[in-house]
């Protein structure tokens, strides 16, 4: 299993308030809403897009890949950020 199915799986139950408040601790800013959409940008340029329905819904694997590419995060960052174990 390679490091983003695992990254993945990690992150299928967690909430989107949960990852919201995780992107926010690692410097991204909210920038923009389009319907569901929100966008968050961080100061260097990485730019990610959550879609955001309510807060207690969890994301489908092709958006978690999403946002693991625009915020380039690893496994570790998942654990500094406290989104896994």
């Amino acid at each position: 299993m390679t490091l983003e199915h695992t990254a993945i799986s990690l992150l299928r139950n967690v909430p989107v308030r949960r990852i919201v408040r995780a992107l926010e601790r690692d410097g991204f800013q909210f920038t923009e809403a389009q319907g569901s959409q929100r966008v968050y940008r961080h100061p260097d340029g990485r730019r990610v897009v959550i879609h955001y329905h309510r807060s207690n819904l969890t994301l489908p694997p092709y958006v978690i890949r999403n946002l693991l590419t625009g915020t380039r995060w690893a496994e570790a960052d998942l654990r500094r950020l406290k989104l896994v174990k």
